[in-house]
């Protein structure tokens, strides 16, 4: 019996070592959709309801686009403005997430 929990638990603790973090950070387009689309919409733009009543920046802009990857994360972090702040609310890694995915709306 002591022999059969103990590669029970063996096995969890390796499934969750070797599948357990990418589980954990949500996917970067999914994030976006959850917590930045409803303002900054599909393309980043800004080009919703909400974006426009708050006057959101194109986060496809060459002044977005020329923040570095602190400076971005900064203000997902903190907040600025309008924009609420998702310390606490998300991990870091989904922060990351967040920045390289914002870093795909840059002019083409």
């Amino acid at each position: 019996m002591t022999r059969h929990r103990f590669t029970i638990g063996l096995t969890a603790v390796l499934v969750l070592t070797l599948v357990g973090t990418p589980l954990l950070a949500a996917d970067a387009a999914t994030l976006y959709k959850t917590k930045c689309f409803a303002c900054h919409g599909e393309k980043g733009n800004g080009d919703t309801t909400m974006g426009k009543k708050l006057g959101v920046r194109n986060l496809g802009s060459a002044a977005v686009q020329g923040q570095n990857d602190a400076a971005l994360t900064a203000i997902i972090t903190n907040g600025k403005q309008k924009m609420p702040a998702y310390s606490g609310k998300i991990t870091d890694a989904d922060i990351k997430a967040l920045v390289a995915h914002i870093r795909t709306f840059a002019a083409k």
